[in-house]
């Protein structure tokens, strides 16, 4: 099994994914064991002063002005976790949860928290056991952190609360922890408040919406190849010195998938009637500047999600020259707005596939193809309720492309008066994520049928094999009216899984 060796300087987002999809292994590196034992040491030494230190020997937020004896800080610490795991709702998916450990375990390990060795291997230990603690949908504002769902995470650690073993069964953590032999920790200073205190929910969710839509833009910009032939659009407008003169990365990088999808295709470019189009529509002719818009804003998140995955965020934090001062880095915006950034590109970008989609079902608008693309039209109503659910997800993306980050409610009697909703926002753009898929797989089916009624003309070998892999993937063609959610749910599972773009890759090679 891949080993993901944890050091002091962060992880990759192939880390991540690998932690959190693939249930990859954990190691600490001798230099991560050596920082957090230095770190640790700053710590023990401040929690001897009698001079209070924010974390260490006094209350947390608005209590902070409590200085904590020596006899109840350990009881402070366990409090704290105990208090803060307060979520309520929905389980949250385990990949996120795994994410969100993996990722408070990268800034533990950065030495700047002053958590000991023994506290890290925990978590790696309870990650590498398979042991995913019960997360809640609701409880985190994103700032300070995701202090929820962390403290949740923190609860298993001691051997309470409830979590999910290997098997997939909810139980006591303390009887799981007890099964893996694994001993519960202990917290000391300044311990339990580090476990709470970061950014990793929305960031490890962040991580794995752009591996999720860096192949779905790649999926999009085939659908939209297939229904431009489909619709008998021209491939002229794609060529790449028209995309030359306004070079926006993402947009040039559509254009070319879409011009490498449909090399060799018979059906570009004609017209069925006696007024040939000027130009197409604008959902086929500026489906490359729309797809690189969101490509370009997929770009900018990625930068930010790397600036993060390199982040200490915790508060207070060690310093190498022996301080421990309070900072402000746990505050969630910069992740928060290109999460809402991306929901907003998502929810375009469907917005964009639909209105091909309802393109090819109009007989006034098809060029030649029938009613809903219907065996029979009156008899048959086509695909004319496919286009309304796939109207209908459209719609609902819009709900979700509203900001979370442009909302806050104060927190902690106003010492906490101004959040990121980081963890809000990270929600809704996995549930905006899933319902892209399903439009995108409503445009494959509507497009390869369309393509198939096309008669005398061949499509491009690559829209070929498109066609050919949904087929064999259980997607009926054309024909009667039929039960259409089991062909539709096939279409969806079959882009999800990257499929469509693996039959594509395979006849032009790697697509941008």
């Amino acid at each position: 099994m891949h080993t993901v060796v944890v050091g002091t300087s962060g992880v990759t987002a192939s880390d991540v994914l690998a932690v959190a999809r693939d249930g990859a292994r954990i190691e600490l590196s001798g230099e991560a064991l050596a920082a957090l034992a230095a770190a640790r040491g700053i710590v023990d030494a401040l929690a001897a002063k009698p001079e209070p230190v924010y974390g260490v020997s006094t209350g947390f937020g608005a209590l902070a002005t409590r200085h904590i004896s020596q006899e109840l800080r350990a009881q402070l610490q366990r409090n704290i976790v105990r208090s803060h795991a307060a979520g309520m709702g929905p389980r949250v998916e385990r990949e996120v949860v795994r994410a969100l450990m993996f990722l408070r375990l990268k800034t533990v390990c950065s030495g700047h928290t002053g958590v000991r060795p023994e506290v890290a291997q925990t978590m790696a230990d309870v990650l590498n056991a398979g042991i995913t603690p019960v997360v809640h949908e609701y409880g985190s504002l994103g700032c300070s952190g995701d202090l929820a769902p962390l403290s949740h995470c923190a609860l298993t650690l001691m051997g309470e609360g409830d979590a999910e073993g290997p098997d997939g069964v909810v139980r006591p953590a303390g009887e799981l922890l007890a099964e893996h032999g694994i001993a519960p920790v202990e917290l000391r200073e300044k311990e339990g408040l580090a476990l709470l205190n970061g950014t990793d929910g929305m960031l490890g969710m962040l991580v794995m919406a752009l591996a999720d839509l860096d192949m779905l833009y790649k999926s999009a910009d085939i659908t939209a190849a297939l229904s431009l032939e489909a619709l008998l659009g021209t491939d002229k407008v794609l060529a790449p010195e028209l995309h030359a003169i306004r070079p926006h990365p993402g947009q040039g990088a559509s254009a070319a998938n879409m011009l490498a999808v449909l090399k060799g295709s018979e059906l570009t470019g004609h017209h069925q009637d006696d007024a040939p189009r000027v130009q197409d529509a604008y959902s086929v002719r500026c489906a490359p500047q729309v797809a690189g818009a969101g490509r370009d804003t997929m770009a900018h998140a990625r930068l930010v999600a790397e600036r993060e995955l390199a982040s200490a965020v915790d508060n207070p934090v060690v310093l190498p020259d022996g301080r421990v001062e309070s900072n402000g880095n746990f505050h969630g915006a910069p992740v928060a707005y290109v999460l809402d950034f991306l929901a907003i590109a998502v929810a375009d970008l469907a917005s964009i596939a639909e209105r091909r989609t309802d393109r090819l079902l109009d007989k006034n608008r098809s060029h030649g193809l029938p009613p809903f693309l219907a065996d029979d039209a009156g008899v048959d109503s086509g695909l004319m309720i496919a286009q309304y659910t796939q109207a209908a997800l459209v719609s609902e993306l819009k709900r979700l492309a509203v900001p979370a980050s442009a909302d806050s409610i104060p927190s902690s009697a106003m010492q906490e008066d101004h959040v990121s909703m980081g963890w809000s926002a990270a929600r809704k753009l996995r549930t905006a994520v899933d319902n892209l898929t399903r439009v995108l797989a409503v445009e494959l089916y509507a497009a390869s049928r369309a393509v198939e009624l096309r008669e005398g003309l061949s499509p491009a070998p690559a829209t070929q094999a498109a066609i050919a892999a949904v087929r064999k993937a259980g997607v009926e063609g054309p024909g009667p009216d039929r039960f259409l959610a089991p062909d539709l749910a096939a279409a969806d599972e079959f882009v999800r899984e990257g499929r469509l773009v693996s039959a594509v890759e395979a006849v032009t090679g790697p697509l941008l």
